[in-house]
C-alpha cells in the first residue's frame, strides 16, 4: 500500500470505482508529457447520483460543497485506475469546478472548496492547484456540480 492509500485509510476514505463513460471517451488520458487529464466526475456514490438541483432552490451551498468534495473522490479513484498508484501523482495542477446553480447564485467558490478542500486533505501540498470555479445553467442528468482536473505525474 502506498503512501496516499495509507493516508486515505487513516481518513476512513475508500476510494471508488470509476465510471463506465457513456459515449465515445475515456474515463482519463495520460500524456507523453506526464500529465492526466481525467474526465467530468458528478457527484455519484455506487453507480447512482447523490446530488442534484440548483445550489441555492434546491440544493443548500453545505451540500453543494459535500457534492464536490464527492466529484473529487470520484477523480482520485479514476487516477487510482489511470495511475495504479496514487502516489505517482506530482501535483494536482488544475481544478475546474462547475456549479449547477440559481441564475444569481455568486458563492461558486465555497461550494467548489469542498473539491480542493478534499484534494489537499488527501495529498497535502501536491493536491494544491490552480482552479477555476463557474456556474452553469444545467449539467447532465441534473446534477449539481462536476469537477475536472489535470496532475501532474511520474
Amino acid at each position: 500500500m502506498g503512501a496516499i492509500e495509507e493516508r486515505l485509510a487513516e481518513l476512513g476514505i475508500e476510494l471508488p470505482e470509476p465510471f463506465a463513460p457513456v459515449g465515445n471517451f475515456v474515463p482519463a488520458v495520460v500524456t507523453s508529457g506526464g500529465l492526466v487529464f481525467v474526465s467530468g466526475q458528478g457527484p455519484t456514490a455506487n453507480g447512482s447520483v447523490v446530488f442534484r438541483g440548483k445550489v441555492r432552490s434546491s440544493v443548500s451551498v453545505a451540500d453543494g460543497y459535500q457534492a464536490a468534495r464527492l466529484c473529487a473522490l470520484n477523480c482520485l479513484g479514476t487516477l487510482q485506475a489511470e495511475l495504479g498508484s496514487l502516489d505517482r501523482i506530482e501535483r494536482i495542477v488544475k481544478v475546474l469546478g462547475m456549479v449547477n446553480a440559481d441564475p444569481d447564485f455568486t458563492e461558486h467558490p465555497t461550494v467548489v472548496n469542498g473539491a480542493s478542500d478534499l484534494l489537499v486533505e488527501v495529498l497535502g501540498d501536491r493536491g494544491r492547484h490552480a482552479r477555476s470555479a463557474v456556474g452553469m445553467s444545467s449539467l447532465p442528468m441534473d446534477i449539481t456540480v462536476e469537477v475536472e482536473l489535470v496532475a501532474a505525474v511520474s
